[in-house]
């Protein structure tokens, strides 16, 4: 018997070629693409996150470099009377509010921008300071400020009250300048007899009054007086009527200082 054969059944037609890839939904959006981004670098990005956070907490616990003011201090012990050379002084940087009133800034320093209402002595040139060649009005220790009442002249009354004058005054006796020091407080006494046997008495010229000056200062240096000029005489600071009290008491009597404490 005979098996009849049957034609072979043609395969199916799977359809267009874009149908055999598996439909997975509409386009994803950048923000989507994202996310999977980030859920696969999760660990890579929160390395990241902490690294940044480190940076910025270093950032705010560094100070900040703070605004400073050059001014000249002593570069070593300097003593009263001294005539100011370039190696005796050196340049500091301080806080503006820690330099004080009339300090000497160091020569081409940049202004100062602080909101501080201090005066700064600046020297007038460029490469020549106006220190140069003065003279110490006292003793100056190391790293000491120097400010114009560090100074012989004008600075010699800073802080004296208002209307106050030096006055030089020549004592009887010089040996009481060797018990003077600079800011030491004295009183002076005029001594005067009506005649040769005529009583003395004594009359208070000036009290308490600031040295400002003695000839210590002007030792092996030159001074505010010449050397032959100068033995005997004390400049104090006084007030107007003490110094017209005070101008040519050598010529009526003796002069001579009570000390203070």
């Amino acid at each position: 018997m005979k098996r009849s054969r049957t034609p072979p059944t043609p395969p199916l037609y799977p359809g267009p070629a874009w149908r055999s890839q598996p439909w997975t939904g509409p386009p994803s959006s950048p923000l989507a693409r994202l996310r999977r981004l980030i859920r696969r670098r999760r660990r890579l990005f929160a390395s990241l996150l902490l690294c940044a956070a480190a940076a910025i907490a270093v950032q705010q616990l560094t100070p900040t470099s703070p605004s400073t003011t050059s001014v000249m201090v002593a570069s070593r012990d300097l003593p009263a009377g001294h005539l100011l050379r370039s190696g005796d002084l050196a340049t500091a940087a301080l806080s503006p509010k820690m330099v004080p009133d009339g300090a000497l800034a160091a020569p081409n320093a940049p202004p100062d921008t602080s909101t501080d209402t201090k005066t700064t002595f600046v020297a007038d040139g460029a490469d020549a300071a106006v220190w140069e060649g003065q003279q110490l009005s006292g003793p100056v220790r190391r790293g000491e400020v120097l400010t114009d009442a560090s100074l012989l002249g004008n600075g010699l009354l800073v802080g004296a009250p208002a209307g106050s004058q030096a006055v030089p005054v020549r004592l009887s006796d010089p040996s009481t300048l060797t018990l003077l020091r600079q800011g030491q407080l004295v009183t002076v006494v005029l001594s005067s007899s009506a005649g040769l046997d005529g009583p003395v008495g004594n009359e208070l010229l000036a009290e308490r009054v600031p040295v400002l000056w003695t000839p210590a200062l002007s030792q092996g240096n030159g001074g505010l007086l010449p050397v032959q000029d100068n033995e005997g005489i004390v400049v104090v600071a006084a007030s107007a009527e003490q110094a017209v009290r005070l101008a040519g008491t050598i010529s009526r009597g003796k002069v001579f200082l009570i000390l203070l404490n």
